[in-house]
């Protein structure tokens, strides 16, 4: 038997709770009590019988009982009393001993949840960048002779304007040097948004060229910056030759573009004249 603290043994309890049952049969084969009193006690005896040490009752059940039964009501008050206020001792402890498990499981299933979360947006990015549309090249070629060369990888890209392109596997994009178009993203005005439209579908035109060259260069920034956004927002920079011609001067000849040059580790104001004004 499992004990209380504060309460008497079980055993003791069980015991009284019988005598309880015995006090309240011999009181019901009394010819004294009234119906009310004899409805009363055949009730409780019901809930005792039923229940035994689980059994609850009110304090004002309790007082009634007690003067019905006489003076040794009180201790079976008492007995009764010890049920409730530990009716069921054996889930109060389990529920105190499996409080840390619980709350293990709880974390782990959390866990679970946001590692599956995180793999459905890692599979989401890489379906698109599988699956972005727009012509894919192959860099061709070798690297040229300038000391602002870094590297030329061998992979595929997609056009995202007419002088950003993006290159399968990496975060952000390759800005392509020596030349500004003008924007889709955010234009000044219509005719900004339509001519930039229109570089981009050219660009997109000249890489579907067999011969296509696309060389990392380092960008005009501040020392340490590179590949942070402080650095053109985290793109990388390159030059893309189509042809063995820079395609940046192929779209200024076109009308498509404008020179925007860079020295060092700064660059000038950037062009944008097609709404009437630079800014």
């Amino acid at each position: 038997m499992q004990s209380h603290p504060a309460s008497e043994p079980s055993g003791v309890v069980l015991f009284e709770t019988e005598h309880l049952k015995a006090n309240i049969r011999a009181a019901l084969a009394e010819a004294t009590l009234s119906p009310w009193q004899r409805s009363f006690l055949s009730d409780v005896l019901h809930r005792l019988e039923r229940y035994g040490g689980r059994a609850r009752l009110s304090d004002k059940q309790l007082l009634k009982l007690n003067q019905i039964l006489g003076r040794d009501g009180t201790q079976h008050r008492e007995a009764i009393a010890t049920f409730r206020s530990d009716p069921y001792p054996r889930r109060s402890r389990h529920r105190k001993s499996s409080f840390l498990p619980r709350q293990v499981r709880w974390w782990g299933r959390r866990f679970a949840r946001d590692a599956v979360i995180v793999a459905l947006i890692a599979m989401v990015g890489l379906l698109y960048s599988l699956f972005e549309t727009g012509p894919k090249q192959f860099f061709l070629g070798t690297a040229g002779k300038s000391p602002n060369v870094v590297e030329q990888v061998w992979s595929s890209f997609t056009v995202t304007d007419g002088d950003t392109v993006h290159v399968a596997g990496e975060r952000a994009g390759t800005r392509l040097v020596g030349f500004n178009t003008p924007e889709t993203f955010s234009p000044e005005c219509t005719h900004e948004r339509q001519l930039g439209n229109r570089a981009k579908a050219r660009l997109k035109e000249l890489v579907s060229s067999p011969d296509v060259q696309l060389t990392k260069v380092a960008c005009a920034c501040p020392t340490g910056t590179e590949g942070t956004d402080a650095c053109n927002y985290g793109r990388s920079c390159g030059v893309l030759k189509v042809d063995g011609r820079d395609v940046g001067q192929i779209l200024i000849a076109e009308g498509l573009a404008v020179p925007f040059i860079c020295r060092g580790d700064r660059c000038p104001r950037t062009p944008r004249p097609w709404c009437g004004q630079q800014s």
